[in-house]
């Protein structure tokens, strides 16, 4: 932390008793250190609006998947700006781009911060750009005010992070190389993705991340929901990533015809699969909490207008924070589901395919994050993610946190997708005030 850092914290009223004993120790020696670098929000903000150029719509926002030419033009023009801002720039064996500023202590493990450029097609321009562009414009600050941490430090930007955030995963996990052959959005396998993008497929363990070889990671990022907008808070201080879990839901009952089966000969298979959605939604909402619960897809075979359905097909979402009540609202959710089939003679199949553990964000970067808001004067609350982001592969290997700034009206991935040209520049401001608290603290 630094010296305008904590004069800022003494003036919301914080108290220095109030945090913890490495904050405590932080603030005694912070006192007569460097001024924090001073973020150019307008500069951040022309950089987001030059990089939505890169795969934009003519509906607005952008398709920019990983491994197509805007998701290669994008990537060329994020490493000049790292160049501009004083970085040297490197691509890893996985693809991810990096780019370094050297600390004060050669021994010292890096702190890295960043997130992704690549879209969902037909997606916004601020998720993931602003966590990039941001984390580019804190380094590009720090040069400018002559700021050097201790730590080196890395911005990151991470490849094809919307389809299956691979690029941190990559770095923190063993993956198959058999895995290398799945399809990515632009039709392009990993393999050949990683290649075209500059990484090496074939030395893809050489871009390992251990566990305790990074000091911290930070991510800003657009909440994606409408938490903060509609609570008028300035800042969210992410508690962790959701667990989230997704099945396959299989409900069989008799294909029959349907002007010649009466009412209650049936075994409806569509009208089983009407009822289970109902049901999914007064199970998830029957307690309090933020868990979620959704059938996302759903088809019925064989699909004729005069035909009962004998077999449909959907999905099963849940997602929260504490992972055994995940398990718990899928039994709720199996029970009841044998309970529906009984009604009218169906079936129900359940085949997991998908889902990731929750990860949680340190409760000691959470302190450093939520005292960096309170220091500049910005309102913030803690909340969970519902969204899936690089900072729960890079919570394998080291210390996590996030920080989120408002989305207009909760609308992510599409084109109207909206963070504020002044949300911006905060969030960059408590990332940047978030870089120098971490550095300065004693996470090992």
């Amino acid at each position: 932390m630094n010296r305008r850092h904590f004069a800022r914290l003494a003036a919301t009223g914080v108290a220095a008793a109030a945090l913890p004993p490495f904050a405590r120790a932080t603030l005694a020696g912070a006192r007569a250190g460097a001024p924090a670098p001073k973020i150019n929000a307008a500069r951040l903000n022309a950089h987001l609006t030059a990089i939505s150029e890169f795969g934009k719509n003519p509906q607005g926002g952008v398709s920019r998947m990983a491994y197509t030419p805007a998701d290669l033009a994008a990537r060329a023009y994020a490493k000049g700006l790292m160049r501009d801002a004083g970085l040297t720039v490197r691509v890893d064996e996985a693809g991810n781009i990096f780019g370094r500023r050297a600390g004060n202590d050669a021994n010292a493990k890096p702190l890295i911060f960043g997130s992704h450029i690549d879209s969902v097609p037909e997606g916004g321009n601020y998720d993931g750009n602003l966590g990039s562009l941001g984390a580019i414009e804190v380094a590009q600050s720090l040069a400018e005010s002559r700021i050097v941490t201790r730590h080196p430090i890395d911005v990151v930007i991470w490849q094809n992070e919307e389809g299956g955030i691979w690029g941190s995963r990559l770095v923190t996990t063993s993956v198959a190389d058999t895995e290398l052959a799945t399809i990515a959005i632009s039709g392009t396998s990993i393999r050949d993705g990683i290649a075209m993008i500059g990484g090496t497929p074939a030395q893809i363990a050489q871009a390992r991340l251990t566990p305790g070889s990074v000091h911290a990671y930070l991510e800003l990022h657009i909440e994606q929901g409408g938490v903060l907008d509609k609570a008028g808070l300035q800042v969210g201080v992410v508690e962790g990533i959701v667990n989230y879990r997704e099945w396959d839901v299989t409900v069989t009952g008799v294909a029959n015809h349907a002007g010649t089966t009466v009412m209650p000969d049936r075994h409806d298979a569509m009208l089983a699969a009407a009822r289970f959605t109902e049901m999914v939604n007064r199970v998830v909402t029957r307690e309090a909490g933020r868990q979620v619960g959704t059938v996302g897809r759903i088809r019925a075979f064989p699909g004729a207008p005069n035909v009962v359905p004998g077999r449909v097909e959907c999905t099963l979402e849940l997602r929260d924070l504490d992972d055994a009540k995940v398990q718990r609202l899928y039994e709720a959710v199996a029970a009841e589901s044998a309970a529906i089939g009984a009604m009218n003679g169906t079936a129900f199949a359940f085949r997991e395919f998908a889902g990731a553990r929750s990860a949680k964000a340190d409760p000691r970067i959470r302190a450093l994050i939520q005292s960096s808001a309170a220091s500049l004067g910005f309102t913030s609350a803690s909340l969970p993610s519902g969204a899936g982001h690089d900072a729960q592969n890079m919570a394998r290997v080291c210390p996590m946190g996030m920080i989120f700034i408002p989305s207009v009206g909760g609308i992510s991935h599409a084109p109207n997708e909206y963070s504020t040209p002044e949300a911006c520049g905060r969030g960059a401001e408590v990332l940047a005030a978030a870089v120098l608290a971490v550095d300065a603290a004693a996470l090992e």
